[in-house]
């Protein structure tokens, strides 16, 4: 079984955003990136079910600017066989639309052919949270997003999926496409021999025109701003005027 696993390069967890003075979008100039982490947890997965025997080949695939073959790479490290990174926009500021991503994976999907995708659940930079669901769309396959267990049994995937009320576990037939929770797995350091086998790893680099995929922009970012300071709190004297001040605030 081949699987396939999108990543994305998005800004470093650690790095503070910050917003351009426009505020037309958060400044990505001089700023540590990296692979999104739901992603990693995904590729982890990936390579998990390769060393237990359930799949054959991991291909991880990127879609963005030429920069995101670095993000590529360090899949590659951490144990995938080979990537494909697809050259959609040349701007680092340009981000690709969910819609015009699923587009160019069902395509990608078509030529690998694999019967598993595994992704991660949401993006950290736009937190679309959508990506997965319209690809599953698009392929008609079976879908489980917020996956936090994944299991191959023949031709299903038992996924346990993290839902409001608590666990919920469901069987997918394949193909399908799992997206991945936080809690499914925790993703693995690559090593230095590794880190330089993953050098000499195929990676093809294609454009969006390739597969005949128009990338505009359906979506227009009216305005960005830092998110308000949190206001300090205050001492109460007693529970009856903590309680009053929870009636002032509307909470009960």
């Amino acid at each position: 079984m081949k699987v396939l696993v999108p990543v994305k390069r998005v800004i470093d967890y650690n790095v503070k955003a910050r917003v351009k003075a426009d505020g037309s979008g958060v400044d990505l100039a001089n700023v540590k990136m990296s692979m999104n982490p739901f992603d990693e947890i995904a590729v982890e997965e990936a390579i998990r079910l390769k060393e237990k025997g359930a799949a054959e080949e991991v291909v991880v695939v990127s879609i963005g600017v030429k920069q995101a073959a670095e993000t590529l790479r360090t899949a590659l490290a951490m144990g995938a066989d080979r990537a494909i990174l697809v050259v959609a926009a040349d701007d680092v500021h340009t981000d690709i639309e969910p819609l015009a991503v699923a587009k160019i994976l069902a395509k990608v999907v078509e030529e690998e052919q694999p019967k598993l995708v595994i992704a991660g659940k949401q993006a950290i930079d736009n937190d679309m949270n959508a990506t997965g669901q319209m690809l599953s769309a698009l392929l008609g396959w079976s879908q489980a997003a917020f996956a936090s267990k994944l299991d191959i049994e023949g031709d299903a995937a038992k996924v346990t999926r993290e839902v409001d009320g608590g666990l919920q576990t469901i069987e997918v037939t394949l193909p399908a496409i799992v997206t991945a929770d936080l809690r499914l797995n925790e993703p693995r350091y690559a090593s230095l021999p590794n880190i330089m086998k993953a050098k000499k790893k195929p990676l093809d680099e294609k454009t969006a025109a390739d597969y005949g995929v128009d990338v505009s922009p359906r979506l227009e970012i009216v305005s960005t701003r830092e998110p308000e300071g949190r206001k300090a709190g205050i001492k109460v004297g007693s529970v009856d005027e903590l309680v009053g001040k929870l009636k002032e605030a509307g909470v009960i």
